[in-house]
């Protein structure tokens, strides 16, 4: 059994050139007759500048899927020392793959073309891209096998493509003025979303030059305690209970977004950080005797820049006071990639200069899908 394991290498992918505030409508289409009502209002509260798509924009048309976008970052971490021939485990997380079947993570090893390897794809939202570096690093330090590439991928831009919506549904006059929440749940996601992909090799040890040694992973969920809050390929019912499209028959389906994606913000802004942030991390502080003096770095994924001071009083309500100089965050340029983010900020620090040896990481990953979160606790260690 490895007493240890380590981020050696980080790599990412951000397709195309970066869009602009502006250009969005462009690239994913304008729904209906006029632009859309809430995207100057999202867009000014999330504080997201530029972001990426898969989308080529100069056809229109897709030129990476999920699977070859996330093998663009693995091979990223080929170098002296590592090859795709010494891939051991790949495990692979997003909350968009290209299929419901097969899994993601062996539509990546097909892309990849590595021998035998074993290979595993955990599924959910944002967290997904941390429960997949908790696998890798539990293989490692178990013993059970020598590498492990885990990855964050999302390709959120076809699903918010206006071919996807309803004209009428967002900006019918008759629909607004009986439901505008329900019009802004749908219309909402479309200016938050971005795609990328990121990957880490782990390894027992460490290699020259700047490593990351995970100490430990902590996963959360409270949806014991609150409805689900952003879904796909299902409708809320009057209860709270997701129905999904398989209990739809054909023509049902016809008459239903079901594969909009949506998103409850009256619920997300009153439930996220007490449910994702403040009352796991409370667990965590306790169970490892963790205080603000022990974090050097906090990396928070954040869907917008509006939860900024939310999470500020959050981590003081929790016992953990973490200063605004010590936070780092990419959202502004990168975009919310969902299960991608803490790799693709990880592969930004890592990189930036600004780590020294000893300093301890602490990332934060939440998910709105039905209120869960990881805490991520990492060491810098330098290796001659």
């Amino acid at each position: 059994m490895s007493n240890a394991a380590y981020i050696t290498r980080s790599s990412v992918c951000l397709p195309n050139p970066p869009v602009e505030n502006d250009q969005v409508e462009t690239i994913l289409g304008q729904v209906g007759e006029r632009p859309s009502r809430a995207r100057r209002v999202v867009q000014r509260n999330n504080g997201i500048q530029r972001r990426y798509y898969v989308i080529d924009p100069a056809t229109g048309k897709p030129n990476y899927t999920n699977a070859s976008l996330t093998a663009a970052a693995v091979r990223g971490l080929v170098a002296d020392g590592f090859e795709l021939d010494d891939l051991a485990c790949l495990v692979c997380g997003t909350s968009n793959p290209d299929q419901l079947m097969p899994n993601h993570a062996v539509m990546v090893h097909g892309e990849l073309g590595a021998p035998v390897c074993e290979a595993v794809a955990t599924a959910g939202v944002c967290l997904s891209g941390a429960t997949a570096l908790k696998y890798g690093w539990m293989s490692v330090v178990s013993g059970g096998t020598r590498n492990a590439v885990v990855t964050g991928s999302e390709v959120a831009s076809l699903g918010l493509l206006a071919q996807n919506y309803d004209a009428e549904s967002l900006n019918g006059s008759q629909v607004l003025e009986s439901n505008p929440e329900l019009v802004f749940e749908k219309d909402f996601l479309r200016w938050m979303l971005s795609d990328g992909a990121g990957a880490l090799l782990l390894e027992p040890a460490p290699r020259p030059g700047l490593n990351l040694r995970v100490e430990w992973i902590d996963v959360f969920s409270y949806a014991h305690k609150l409805p689900p809050c952003m879904y796909y390929g299902a409708e809320k019912q009057a209860n709270g209970v997701l129905r999904g499209w398989l209990s739809y028959s054909p023509r049902e389906r016809e008459t239903k977004s079901l594969f909009t994606l949506k998103q409850d913000v009256r619920l997300l802004n009153e439930e996220v950080v007490e449910y994702t942030l403040v009352k796991p991390l409370e667990r965590v502080i306790e169970r490892r005797s963790l205080s603000a003096r022990d974090v050097d770095w906090f990396l928070p994924h954040m869907s917008s820049e509006y939860f900024r001071a939310p999470v500020v009083e959050g981590l003081a309500r929790a016992g953990l006071p973490i200063p605004p100089e010590r936070w780092f965050t990419n959202l502004v340029w990168v975009g919310n990639t969902g299960s991608a983010a803490i790799y693709i900020m990880l592969d930004e620090l890592i990189k930036s200069g600004k780590l020294r040896e000893g300093q301890h990481l602490l990332c934060f990953v939440p998910e709105s899908g039905r209120f869960s979160s990881g805490f991520i606790y990492l060491t810098a260690t330098a290796h001659a």
